[in-house]
């Protein structure tokens, strides 16, 4: 499927063919419901729609399978790890054409973005070492130590602003510790998870990777619920995190991490370099690459005053030379919002930040040229305050608010001021400020003078709304284990 040489071809495949569940290994066809092209505004696919009955049977074949994956040494899951990795590369086009066509995301990105995903894979199974437990001289004539255990059956439930990277990078560390897993992509872009079922089969044993979708939440509840499921990873929205802790207590102890929502703020010092700063502050809102669409946007930029007028040209003048367009061309800079939820939610809050009195800088509209699909413009506010809903609530698409500051104390204040804690951008030039504004700033994740860039093996997640939990490092693998203590009385 080559999207340069024909993107309508590359489409039409994609409407043509059969989608199938991938439940304990097995295809499967039954009830279906429609996908669509947020470009276009038209149905792409009949994707799979799972029954309660579908969850039951593939927790059910995950656990069968998890009894010989776990007896499987970690070297061994650490080969299969690297093989699906080769074999998901090898399918990079396809996957990152799936991608564009139901996200939106430019094409060029999620080439990218697939590559990431097999990169984390690759990592984990370098990780493999790390699943051994310790020796502890608790006593002088006893022997003490601990071993690491998977849970069973693991359910991952992901979003869909990177689809092929999270169906890939979020089942590495449960298979790598020994688990099953039971993903669920989200109803809007299922297609390259089902594709990656489907690449996986012959690599992982029959019954260790299931991919359920579904158009309604009632699936991902009955997942959550299942008795047999005792691990959940979980990426989305604040809400939806809430919702699953609550069923997840309500059905069981279940041990959980959720990475959800960010209203990240981005910190300009007077004397940083403000041209890098301008780059790290268009990078850091993703407008490149998913639209906005990320809970790890900087997208409160904190200014300080001196420094502002100077740093809001440098950053308008970055912001109009997005190239806008056709999530297929490879030249395409920034596409549309993944649905129309989203498009409508990001229409609502420039709406609400008007009515706020903020300062439309830049953007607020449609693009030029294009009438149809779900497209937003890159748009800045200035003359925010801190209690204006746009400023303290995420947006989850193509909206910038800016505010100024006038000495450090009032910018953390800021940047604290709100309920979420996922990331932090600092910018300065002095390292004694870097280290005590990293310091005080309540986020889980913080770049000094970057932005945007996940770094793999740093820990990666939130404080706060923002969630428990951390990813892309070790401490992600040893969450998908269970810590057991031995004493062995000589």
């Amino acid at each position: 499927m080559s999207v340069v040489d024909d993107p309508i071809a590359a489409a039409s495949a994609v409407a043509d063919r059969e989608w199938r569940l991938a439940v304990g290994g097995r295809a499967r066809v039954g009830a279906t419901y429609t996908v669509e092209c947020p470009a276009t505004e038209q149905p792409l696919a009949e994707a799979p729609d799972a029954t309660i009955d579908d969850v039951d049977e593939a927790v059910r074949s995950a656990a069968d399978a998890a009894t010989a994956w776990r007896a499987v040494q970690p070297r061994e899951r650490a080969g299969r790890l690297r093989e699906l990795a080769t074999a998901i590369r090898a399918h990079t086009d396809e996957l990152a054409t799936l991608d564009a066509l139901d996200s939106g995301n430019p094409v060029t990105a999620m080439r990218t973005d697939v590559g990431w995903g097999a990169d984390v894979l690759e990592l984990f199974a370098d990780y493999a070492t790390h699943l051994g437990g310790e020796t502890i001289p608790a006593s002088a004539e006893n022997l003490h130590f601990t071993r690491r255990a998977p849970f069973g059956v693991v359910a991952r439930i992901v979003p869909f602003n990177h689809p092929a990277m999270f169906a890939a990078a979020k089942i590495a560390a449960p298979l790598l510790a020994g688990n099953s897993v039971v993903l669920k992509p989200s109803e809007i872009t299922p297609l390259s998870a089902l594709r990656i079922a489907e690449i996986a089969t012959g690599i992982l044993p029959e019954g260790t990777l299931s991919v359920l979708t579904s158009s309604g939440p009632a699936p991902s509840q009955a997942l959550v619920r299942h008795p047999l499921v005792r691990r959940i990873g979980f990426i989305g929205s604040e809400r939806v995190g809430r919702i699953i802790q609550r069923d997840a207590a309500e059905s069981g102890v279940k041990d959980i991490s959720l990475e959800l929502g960010g209203k990240n703020a981005l910190i300009v010092c007077p004397d940083a370099d403000l041209e890098a700063a301008a780059d790290g502050i268009v990078g850091g809102m993703n407008f490149a690459w998913s639209a906005g669409q990320s809970c790890g946007s900087t997208s409160r930029v904190l200014l300080h005053a001196a420094i502002a007028d100077e740093v809001l040209a440098l950053v308008r003048e970055r912001v109009a030379a997005i190239r806008i367009g056709s999530p297929l061309d490879p030249g395409t800079q920034m596409g549309p919002l993944a649905s129309r939820a989203q498009y409508e939610k990001a229409r609502g809050y420039i709406d609400v930040a008007s009515a706020e009195g903020a300062t439309l800088l830049h953007g607020g509209g449609r693009p030029e040229g294009h009438d149809r699909g779900y497209y937003v413009e890159p748009t800045i506010f200035t003359g925010v305050e801190p209690d204006m809903r746009i400023a303290r609530e995420e947006v989850f698409g193509p909206v910038m608010s800016v505010l100024s500051f006038t000495d450090l104390d009032e910018a953390v204040r800021i940047a604290n001021g709100v309920d979420y804690g996922l990331t932090a951008s600092i910018w300065t030039r002095d390292v004694s400020t870097a280290l005590d504004l990293a310091e005080r700033v309540e986020a889980g994740y913080v770049w000094v003078n970057g932005s945007s860039r996940h770094f793999w093996g740093v820990p990666f997640g939130g404080t706060k709304s923002s969630g428990v939990g951390r990813e892309e490092s070790v401490e992600e693998l040893l969450s998908y284990t269970e810590l057991k203590a031995v004493n062995v009385v000589v």
